[in-house]
């Protein structure tokens, strides 16, 4: 039997999920450190005695993928390995009750806005100026930066607001102040995210005043690029298209999940639009921002989703070109409005369609990254392994997005560095570039 010692505590934060909860928590690792209690993020080692681990709640995977994690964590408990496990985040927003039932190994569990309390039971305080303040747990040149909590919005299929609530925005004093501290510590790229952002500002300004913010973190010094991601079409705000084209520092990249291309699906989901309304915001998108890249997700397989709708969604991606797009299948939520109906598209449909979108999407993607061979790019460098340098266009956000390779030999590139890159080869999802030296 393990031998329990007077050990000060080791904390290892370990994420699941979207780039939102990593934010949260960084924002967590931060207050622990400001409370001098010494924790780590997803740490290599297995050296820390206390264990939180961050739930994501959104899909059958990602659940399932929460609960094996913390089963993990709670066999290690009972063979004596750690001492506390204590788990926040969506899943434990959302399945508390059934959650301390099941696994009673656990110490405590936490929702999504409850970190002051898990900071109790390290006898810290949430400290207050610490806000605006972040550790990174990505390499300081980027970080993202989450403009807003919640969600108002209806959409049939989404559980997001019953673990997040209603939309909160920051303000842009906040965001400013937390951009400079970002800056200062070498951040170069901004990728701003919410649930909705271009709900930004409603519900503290009385108006979408994205533009107006984007204006304020552009003029940050030392930033050099600010991403948008996660714009919801229905009220698009268009002015934050002319402060994209007036500001050099805001990249030509829009993340705008359309979840459907079926007028009748998209009815059914309460989306608030119609294919034909998404079909006209695209054309003005792209006359307004020049050479923009457009990313968006889509769902396979919603309820009642019929062989004809399907055929609407892929005519609608064929037509529409995005340089980048995900696909999902339908994941049945309860308490949502869409379980109210029969999850009647069975799992290899599902699958065979968002199969069928994909390799659709690929060729579209070889064609655009055809065009690009012999054009040359402004490229940030992420990171080096196997003997080559990987980057990132503005047209890109990391981990879901196209790189640039480009070989380490002959190169001595800094991570963090921006490079100008002359594209030589392409795939459908990579770029191969060679350093245009000065």
């Amino acid at each position: 039997m393990k031998t329990k010692g007077r050990r000060k505590d080791k904390v290892n934060i370990v994420t699941l999920g979207c780039s939102k909860n990593l934010v949260d928590s960084e924002v967590m690792l931060t207050q622990l450190k400001g409370n001098k209690i010494d924790a780590v993020h997803e740490s290599k080692k297995d050296d820390a005695n206390v264990i939180i681990v961050n739930t994501c709640g959104f899909i059958d995977n990602a659940k399932q993928e929460s609960i094996d994690t913390i089963l993990r964590y709670a066999d290690a408990k009972e063979e004596g390995v750690i001492d506390k496990l204590y788990v926040t985040g969506c899943l434990s927003q959302r399945y508390k009750d059934d959650l301390e039932q099941e696994i009673p190994q656990v110490d405590s569990f936490f929702g999504t806005m409850e970190l002051p309390l898990l900071l109790k039971k390290f006898k810290a305080d949430y400290k207050q100026e610490l806000v605006g303040e972040r550790i990174l747990t990505t390499s300081n040149h980027y970080a993202y930066m989450k403009i807003a909590e919640g969600c108002d919005r209806p959409c049939s299929f989404c559980a997001i607001p019953l673990m997040r609530g209603k939309h909160v925005s920051k303000s842009i004093e906040q965001l400013v102040l937390e951009a400079k501290n970002l800056a200062k510590n070498g951040t170069k790229e901004l990728l701003l995210i919410a649930q909705d952002s271009t709900y930004y500002g409603l519900d503290i300004y009385g108006k979408r005043n994205l533009a107006e913010l984007l204006k304020h973190l552009s003029d940050v010094e030392g930033i050099d690029w600010i991403r948008l991601h996660y714009a919801f079409p229905t009220g698009f705000p268009l002015d934050i298209l002319d402060v994209m084209a007036e500001r050099d520092n805001i990249c030509n990249y829009l993340d705008m999940p359309l979840q459907h291309g079926s007028t009748r699906v998209l009815k059914h989901m309460r989306r608030g639009t119609s294919r034909e309304k998404q079909e006209e915001l695209i054309q003005t998108i792209r006359e307004k921002v020049p050479g923009i890249a457009l990313r968006t997700t889509l769902i396979a397989g919603y309820p009642t989703e019929t062989q004809e709708d399907f055929e609407e969604m892929y005519g609608f991606v064929e037509r529409s070109r995005f340089e980048r797009l995900g696909i999902f299948t339908y994941s049945h939520e309860e308490n949502t409005h869409a379980h109210n109906f029969e999850d009647d598209v069975p799992e290899e449909v599902k699958q065979q369609r968002a199969n069928a979108v994909m390799e659709l999407q690929e060729n579209i993607s070889y064609e655009i990254n055809q065009e690009r061979i012999g054009k040359e790019f402004k490229v940030l460098i992420d990171r080096q392994e196997s003997g080559k340098y990987i980057g990132r266009t503005e047209f890109d956000s990391p981990e879901v997005d196209n790189e640039v390779i480009i070989e380490s030999k002959d190169n001595h590139l800094r991570i963090g560095d921006f490079v100008n890159a002359r594209i030589t080869d392409a795939t459908e999802f990579d770029l191969y570039g060679e350093v245009v030296k000065a």
